[in-house]
């Protein structure tokens, strides 16, 4: 996969349609509202109650920015104003002492990440705020393995910032660059400068962060195939640990900002796979792991490593090294999985700020999970975290016969099989390395909800 000469296109092309990303299986348009916060209380005292209860992961939402960018699919509020956001972080630190209440005091926080919207929007006094009440009412790992990242936007960040984030605690960051060709930047209504953002990069190692990330996307209006390689090859110079580089969904049928793009302007089909193609073959030839999807790490990364030894995880925030946490979401749309359920806040700030003023978690719907849903959430984190499935590991964990109960499946797989993209043997499925850039196609055969096209709508393109 590591030159254009070899880039299945054809098979790109095939079944490269419409699929779920998998952050979570059954996925989030199987969340219905009879789930409720007394079914979420019910599911966290029966983790508390396991006889190794999991360590915990904490995610929080920060939908604030000062700028709208037009490509942008996240839940965020876009305002100059601070007194929203002065009241958000009034409300967001009562539903961090209401969760924490929930949770056995003795339950180490392994893993957090503030996402938005743009984090760093708040200011350090802000953010050191949240990181106290964080603190106050959960067990903060202060182990040096633990994970504690944020995402920042280069344009409100400089190397005092960097230094501040270090010694409330975080260890890593993630930040956003997309693209650095001047035309690209401005049709999406995100200038930033090569120089500082780079800077920023090396700055983050001086100042102790264990992993520095960046996002990228490809597919941008303007973007063409030399663009975005001269974009690659800039970020390269500063090598980074983890690079994600998404594929941008262009909908603004969904998503209101994006109907400020001129959809004449975003690259066509044919030039995306040429820009896929590309960016795989660069970061391969560059040393970096494809671990999967959208995501690119060091050989020495922990994603790396953690795909070697089959730790590898997927949650909503993509891959991840932490195995076995219960995932506790909190913020305005934040979405937890603890146990065998899944539970998302309400997307309206109001209707969320209104839950938490009448003394109420603010769960709007979820779901909990059914024994066939755990059976087939198995299946598919394997395929999409280790690239293959071994039969007899399901079999025991779920006492079933694999291959009567995935009869049909097995039978759909054929094809893909033909296609080079999957090996089918007795005793187990491998992913190919084909097949690798198609994981969601193939977990896609293990999916009992995906019952009709209608429903494939709903995703954006596996490709």
């Amino acid at each position: 996969m590591g030159t254009k000469k070899s880039f299945p296109t054809e098979l790109i092309s095939k079944y490269g349609l419409a699929g779920p990303r998998y952050t979570s299986y059954p996925t989030a348009l199987q969340f219905h509202e009879g789930f409720d916060a007394e079914a979420y209380r019910r599911h966290v005292q029966s983790s508390n109650d396991d006889l190794i209860p999991r360590p915990l992961s904490l995610y929080m939402h920060l939908p604030f920015c000062k700028q709208l960018c037009y490509y942008c699919a996240c839940n965020k509020k876009v305002t100059q104003s601070t007194k929203r956001a002065d009241t958000y972080l009034k409300y967001l630190e009562q539903e961090i002492r209401m969760q924490g209440e929930l949770f056995d005091a003795d339950r180490q926080v392994i893993q957090l990440h503030f996402g938005g919207g743009t984090p760093t929007y708040h200011s350090d006094e802000q953010i050191g705020a949240i990181m106290e009440q964080l603190s106050a009412s959960f067990l903060l790992s202060r182990s040096s393995g633990r994970e504690f990242s944020i995402e920042i936007d280069p344009r409100t960040v400089d190397r005092d910032r960097l230094a501040f984030l270090a010694g409330v605690g975080f260890n890593r960051v993630s930040m956003g660059i997309q693209d650095f060709d001047p035309a690209v930047q401005k049709a999406v209504n995100r200038e930033q400068d090569k120089d500082q953002t780079l800077d920023l990069i090396h700055a983050a190692r001086e100042h102790g962060f264990n992993s520095v990330s960046v996002d990228l996307i490809y597919g941008l209006p303007l973007q063409t195939a030399e663009s975005f390689e001269n974009t690659i090859e800039t970020v390269l110079t500063a090598r980074p640990d983890r690079l994600s580089v998404y594929n941008y969904a262009h909908l603004p049928h969904l998503f209101s900002a994006q109907r400020m793009i001129k959809s004449e302007d975003v690259p066509s089909p044919e030039v995306r796979l040429e820009l896929m193609a590309s960016t795989i073959g660069k970061l391969v030839e560059a040393g970096y792991v494809y671990i999967g999807m959208d995501h690119f790490a060091l050989p020495d990364d922990e994603l790396s490593l953690a795909m070697k030894d089959g730790t590898l995880q997927r949650n909503f925030q993509g891959y991840s090294t932490c195995r076995e946490t219960d995932l506790v979401g909190i913020g305005v749309s934040a979405i937890s999985k603890v146990g065998n359920s899944f539970a998302q806040n309400r997307k309206d700030i109001r209707d969320w700020q209104a839950n938490l003023e009448d003394g109420n978690l603010p769960i709007w719907r979820g779901l909990s999970l059914s024994g066939e849903d755990r059976i087939r959430r198995a299946v598919i984190s394997a395929i999409m975290c280790q690239g293959k499935v071994r039969f007899g590991a399901i079999e025991k964990r779920y006492h079933i016969d694999f291959s009567n109960h995935f009869a049909a499946e097995l039978e759909m797989l054929k094809p893909l099989q033909d296609d080079g993209l999957v090996k089918l043997k007795d005793r187990g499925l491998e992913v190919t390395a084909t097949g690798h850039l198609l994981l969601r196609a193939v977990a896609m055969k293990f999916d009992e909800y995906l019952v009709n096209d209608e429903q494939g709508k709903s995703y954006s393109k596996v490709i």
